[in-house]
């Protein structure tokens, strides 16, 4: 029997909004969700403490650079990325190929997989559909990804129908690779900016999906619109009984909109990159500490937040930190902008079980955004 279920537990009237629960050997995700990612096993700058007390569920790490360094061997005789890590929660691997990909000309693609050079050290190696679920099963995350192509924004119709003709046969062969049974293997749809391939590929890919789906390929340069658009053609064709997993989406905007359209699950770098930098997302939008503006504001980041940054700390304070370069500065706009996002998605499963989720969204948007909706 499978330690993996999902169930739905409330549905948005008005939208494809749904609020669930997915079952996991590590404990129970509450969805919708949005996932820190931690790719090389830590989420920069935050200790798993600290990450489990503002609220997080589930863990993201990258398969790729894990690969990389410290070696998924060294991962497995350390008994698993929940051990070596310290983090007894819910852990999602993607299956390295969006990094891959990312590469250009230091990677070369065949029908067998994908020969790459290293951003380390220039060494190469060759990421196959078996050699990524051999990884990804050393690592031993719960969710794992299989390895798929992700063609590039603005590719023509042929370059992306056969990337995804690919995808869809290398899928076949992570199936017939996947064979630890406490992990399950998302299949990831393809198919660009294309609506026939969107739906071609989620039509050929959910015979493949167990327990979880993942859509691939989106947030990566097009318009909003083209995004959301994309995310309307698909939605029909879900299966109802899994979560639907959205890769690399970690705007607000985004979040609520791939909700509205029955997205289960979120992920990205964002709100960790952005805080390195000295961005904030915040009830009233986003604010830039570093600025001068902020050099004898001593009032808290955000007066709606209680995380520990705003509990105790002053735009001043962090100011300072963040343009002395101070690691603290990172950790703190950190600690508030995970917690912020988390509070999104946990309002908006409120909302959902309240039947409201649609007002929710336009006061969310009123306060963030200063309008009242976005483009549909």
């Amino acid at each position: 029997m499978s330690q993996f279920s999902f169930e739905i537990l409330a549905k948005d009237k008005q939208t494809g909004a749904r609020r669930g629960v997915f079952h996991t050997p590590h404990g129970d995700i509450q969805t919708p969700i949005f996932m820190p990612v931690g790719t090389a096993a830590t989420v920069k700058s935050l200790l798993p403490s600290v990450i489990k007390d503002i609220g997080t569920q589930i863990l993201l790490s990258n398969t790729y650079h894990l690969y990389l360094r410290p070696g998924s061997d060294i991962v497995r005789q350390a008994g698993g990325i929940h051990k070596f890590m310290n983090w007894d929660g819910p852990v999602l691997t993607d299956s390295g190929g969006f990094q891959v990909f990312s590469l250009g000309k230091l990677r070369k693609i065949t029908e067998e997989g994908v020969m790459f050079s290293s951003h380390i050290d220039g060494s190469k190696h060759m990421f196959t559909p078996e050699r990524v679920m051999e990884i990804e099963h050393d690592i031993g995350a719960d969710i794992i990804m299989a390895f798929d192509e992700c063609s590039t924004y603005g590719a023509d119709h042929k370059y992306a129908k056969d990337a995804l003709n690919r995808t869809l046969r290398w899928l076949d062969r992570c199936a017939h690779s996947h064979t630890n049974g406490k992990q399950m293997l998302f299949p990831i749809i393809q198919g660009n900016m294309y609506e026939d391939l969107r739906v071609e590929a989620v039509k050929a890919t959910v015979p493949y999906a167990e327990c979880g789906i993942a859509i691939g390929g989106l947030s990566v340069g097009e318009p909003s619109e083209v995004m959301y658009r994309m995310l309307d053609v698909l939605q029909p064709y879900y299966p109802e009984n899994m979560p639907r997993y959205l890769m690399g989406v970690g705007t607000p905007d985004y979040i609520l909109e791939g909700i509205e359209r029955g997205v289960d699950m979120f992920d990205c770098v964002l709100p960790t990159r952005i805080a390195r930098n000295g961005t904030a997302m915040t009830s009233k939008g986003k604010v830039v500490v570093r600025n001068g503006m902020y050099k004898a504001d001593f009032s808290p980041l955000d007066e709606n937040c209680d995380c520990y940054c705003c509990r105790n700390f002053s735009k001043a304070y962090l100011r300072h930190l963040i343009n002395c370069n101070e690691i603290l500065g990172a950790e703190l706009l950190s600690i508030h902008n995970i917690t912020f996002l988390l509070n999104l998605v946990k309002n908006a499963r409120q909302a959902i079980e309240q039947g409201n989720f649609l007002q929710f969204k336009a006061e969310f948007y009123s306060n963030y955004y200063g309008k009242e909706s976005v483009l549909k």
